[in-house]
């Protein structure tokens, strides 16, 4: 008498065998899965998984873009490898993929701190042409990048405006077009900035403070919004700017405050009022950047 784990065994194996042979139906798949370097036998028992597979390899022939891609895991695709007696399968990067990754291999070159992951894509192709009112900076971004790449030292930019103006995409195109060329770059929220040191006392403030105080080119962003404080000023923004200007590394800003109206704010401290320390983070700013405006439409509507 045949026992019932061998009577179930045949009936798993017709099974198997019934559903590949309909799956090899389409020649296509047929053509697939013979492909690979295995007996039949095996190839049964993958026959689910082989089919996941040819559809996503088909899917791959009509790839318009990444953003379309039907896949599992956009970008990649699921693909069968004979590994002895089995068949292993993995997810392998597509040839879209892998051009996406070099084209944006750049980014690994700038940092940014608190603000829109957006800001990745900025490049000066997308900046709007129909507001004259960028032409100077734009102007002064080209002049900035032929000098930094010939003495890696310029002025950088105190770039003021109108809120929604596109103050901090102008400064994020120049800084993604000098990452192509291998220039690492940090863009920070200065607000979120001085939270940020405040509550890391004891672990890392010091690797964080040391690399915005060091990094080739940065981005102080909306500074002038944040809460004005004695520390702030005195021992974070004062040593930022003074290392920068000994080392001669480009520094920009990004402002709702003109200079004058910046100097007016950092004056006054829950500590009181101190023109003279005011005075000192001016020059410094001065010292380090050109002051422009950008009075334009608010884009963010």
């Amino acid at each position: 008498m045949k026992s019932i784990g061998s009577v179930i065994d045949k009936v798993d194996k017709n099974n198997l065998k019934e559903a590949f042979i309909r799956a090899c139906n389409n020649k296509e798949f047929k053509d697939f899965v013979y492909s690979i370097n295995i007996s039949e036998e095996t190839l049964m028992k993958y026959t689910s998984n082989l089919e996941d597979s040819f559809k996503e390899k088909e899917n791959c022939k009509d790839c318009k873009s990444l953003t379309t891609c039907p896949n599992q895991i956009k970008g990649y695709v699921y693909l069968p490898e004979e590994a002895g007696r089995q068949i292993l399968f993995s997810y392998i990067a597509c040839p879209k993929y892998n051009e996406y990754l070099e084209k944006t291999s750049y980014t690994k070159n700038v940092e940014f701190f608190r603000l829109p992951s957006e800001l990745q894509d900025a490049s000066f192709k997308r900046i709007y042409k129909d507001d004259k009112a960028r032409l100077p900076i734009i102007k002064y971004f080209k002049e900035f990048m032929q000098s930094y790449q010939k003495e890696k030292k310029a002025k950088g930019l105190y770039l003021t405006g109108s809120f929604g103006s596109g103050k901090t995409y102008l400064v994020t195109a120049l800084f993604n077009e000098l990452a192509k060329k291998g220039v690492k770059s940090a863009l920070v929220y200065y607000p979120e900035l001085l939270r940020s040191l405040k509550s890391s006392f004891g672990s890392d403030y010091e690797e964080r403070f040391s690399y915005i105080k060091k990094v080739p080119l940065l981005l102080l962003d909306d500074i002038g919004a944040e809460n004005v404080t004695t520390w702030g000023r005195d021992e974070v923004l004062g040593p930022i700017l003074q290392y920068r200007m000994e080392t001669g590394l480009p520094t920009f800003f990004t402002s709702n405050l003109t200079l004058s109206e910046l100097e007016s704010n950092l004056s006054m401290t829950t500590g009181g009022v101190d023109k003279v320390k005011a005075r000192r983070i001016i020059e410094r700013i001065k010292y380090l950047s050109e002051e422009m405006s950008l009075i334009s439409e608010n884009r963010r509507k």
